[in-house]
């Protein structure tokens, strides 16, 4: 059974970094692409970074310069660390495979950009 936590969100002040791990149980990351995820009140769902097997990364137009997408094989986890940060990326932020499977959304990590 695959699950996929999220953690490390919180609330932040603009400008201010944050930095998301997503761990995984029952796959291993190492074999396959994987994705952040965001969705903030109101809007759909919508990838922000993702990375490859081959460990290249691509990074949605929004966020680009902002946020890197990495992977801790030994861990099994996937990180994504947020700087610059601006009340617009307040989203609840997912993981999951790429292509996703719908299985396996975890409950996510909130993260608030406020003063």
């Amino acid at each position: 059974q695959v699950q996929l936590v999220e953690s490390g969100g919180g609330l932040v002040q603009p400008g201010g970094s944050l930095r998301l791990s997503c761990a995984a149980s029952g796959i291993v990351f190492r074999f396959i692409a994987v994705g952040w995820y965001r969705q903030a009140p109101g809007k759909e769902r919508e990838i922000v970074a993702r990375i490859t097997r081959g460990d290249s990364t691509d990074y949605a137009d929004s966020v680009k310069g902002r946020f890197t997408i990495s992977r801790e094989n030994a861990k099994n986890t996937v990180y994504l660390q947020m700087n610059s940060l601006k009340p617009e990326d307040t989203a609840v932020y997912y993981c999951n495979t790429i292509p996703l499977v719908p299985g396996y959304w975890g409950q996510g990590t909130q993260v608030t950009v406020s003063s």
